[in-house]
């Protein structure tokens, strides 16, 4: 009798928080194709059309914590619902805006609410599913989110060339406004183990992710060593730093720090924020690379990127299915081995004549790498915290991998424009190469920060380490 009503649940909330992480994924690359397009119909300038981007990264970055914070002082289905409503209305005022200015506005409201989202769906989804079946499920909902990197570019691309660019954002809503009553109806409620909201907590962690994340998304802008971004850093690390000695002493913390006292926990996060800045500062690059050297329409690139991003779709269900039998150890080493070793590879064929042929081997393998790590890497650091701490654990590690993804764009970037430039397509290449190199190596030692992950016991589930301890 408990099984049958425990499985409804499962169901649903795999099926709902599926489309909810299909939704906000979709929409961190969805845009990219679009730019050209805004520009000419907006009349926006080149800094307005960073700003439209960077907005959403911005915003989504910052509020990730809050957005846990939030779920676990409120209630957690409460909140999804909520977040999903400002995610959805923000589409629709993004896809109405008649300016530029107006554009950038409804698309940092939209990455606030993909941050109150994104980590409410890991938390839903651990509440749903035993520690011995949630590596499948993991793995579907990791599946899912590669699904929504993998066709960003590709259904951008398409809707800009068949209808116009106001429809990538229109097609959130109808999906909007259908999940956010079911999620209401058909999840369980849940909260976390505070009753009090720590509000210095949510103050100097936003601020302190807001100032770091301004200046990495500037820093290429106006330079590293400008005022405003060298200004923007140290105010953020400040704030970070009070805010690790706020939530030693506060008795209620949004993230305790005890947490990273675990040898899962903190190598996970390591290995997270490696891969995201290696992997997602290369796409970046890459994506550009069919576009700038090779002369390929928006449409062309990314249905050529399709072999990298699409893999998560097929291995990650697999990956999570095994991190319940094998742990999460051997995948994630195997995995960031995988693009380590894919992405040193690209980096010996780069050439503007680079036949597409000979890249669809290392893109296979870049993708199976990031889908041998995205399921195992949730399920680790799930098991290493208490269930009722799963939502602050969640709203840390997405923080830390997307600060991950933003630096490694910016580091990446700024490799680039050090060796090369978009003036012609070697230029654009001999900046290329050595930022695919870079990314190769910063992979590499997210590797090697896989092996201090503790091991499966032999005969046991996965092993679950309880935070605070430091085996």
């Amino acid at each position: 009798m408990e099984g049958s009503r425990t499985r409804p649940r499962a169901g649903w909330t795999l099926a709902l928080v599926s489309a909810v992480l299909f939704m906000v994924t979709l929409d961190n690359l969805v845009v990219t194709t679009a730019l050209p397009r805004i520009r000419v119909d907006l009349g926006a300038s080149l800094g307005g059309l960073e700003w439209i981007v960077n907005a959403y990264t911005l915003t989504f970055a910052v509020l990730l914590m809050t957005g846990a914070a939030l779920g676990d002082r409120f209630g957690r289905r409460r909140m999804l619902a909520i977040g999903l409503m400002i995610f959805t209305g923000a589409s629709a005022a993004a896809a109405m805006a008649p300016s530029a200015s107006a554009l950038i506005v409804a698309r940092a409201v939209q990455g606030a609410g993909g941050a109150l989202v994104l980590p409410l769906t890991l938390t839903l989804l651990s509440e749903a599913f035993p520690a011995g079946r949630r590596g499948v499920a993991l793995g579907i909902w990791s599946g899912v989110s590669g699904l929504g990197v993998a066709v960003g570019p590709v259904i951008g691309g398409a809707v800009v060339s068949g209808i116009s660019w106001q429809w990538i954002f229109w097609l959130n809503v109808p999906v909007g406004l259908v999940v956010a009553p079911l999620a209401l109806i058909r999840l369980t409620e849940s909260r976390g183990p505070n009753r009090q909201l720590d509000l210095p907590g949510v103050a100097l962690a936003s601020g302190g992710l807001a100032g770091v994340v301004f200046a990495l998304v500037r820093a290429n802008a106006l330079g590293w060593t400008s005022l405003p971004v060298l200004g923007a850093a140290i105010f953020g690390a400040v704030l970070l730093v009070a805010f690790v000695i706020w939530e030693q002493r506060t008795p209620t913390p949004m993230l305790p720090m005890r947490f990273f006292r675990s040898r899962t926990f903190a190598a996970t996060n390591a290995v997270s924020l490696a891969m995201y800045f290696g992997m997602f500062g290369a796409i970046f690059l890459l994506a550009q690379f069919f576009q700038t050297a090779q002369g390929l329409s928006p449409l062309s690139a990314g249905l050529r990127t399709l072999p990298w991003t699409a893999m998560p779709i097929f291995v990650a269900p697999l990956a999570g299915l095994l991190s319940d039998r094998v742990g999460s150890r051997p995948l994630m080493f195997a995995g960031l081995t995988l693009q380590a070793v894919a992405l040193a590879w690209l980096a010996t064929e780069l050439s503007p004549s680079l036949a597409y042929g000979r890249m669809i081997v290392p893109f296979m393998l870049a993708g199976a790498g990031m889908a041998l790590v995205f399921a195992p890497a949730a399920n680790a650091v799930l098991a290493s915290v208490r269930d009722e701490e799963a939502g602050q654990a969640s709203g840390a590690t997405n923080a830390i991998r997307e600060v991950g993804g933003v630096l490694g764009i910016a580091v990446l970037a700024s490799v680039f424009s050090g060796a090369g430039g978009y003036a012609t397509p070697h230029a654009f290449v001999s900046g290329l190469t050595p930022a695919v190199v870079v990314a190769a190596g910063v992979l590499a030692v997210g590797a090697l920060a896989a092996l201090a992950i503790p091991g499966m016991r032999r005969g046991s589930a996965p092993q679950a380490q309880p935070a605070g301890s430091i085996a």
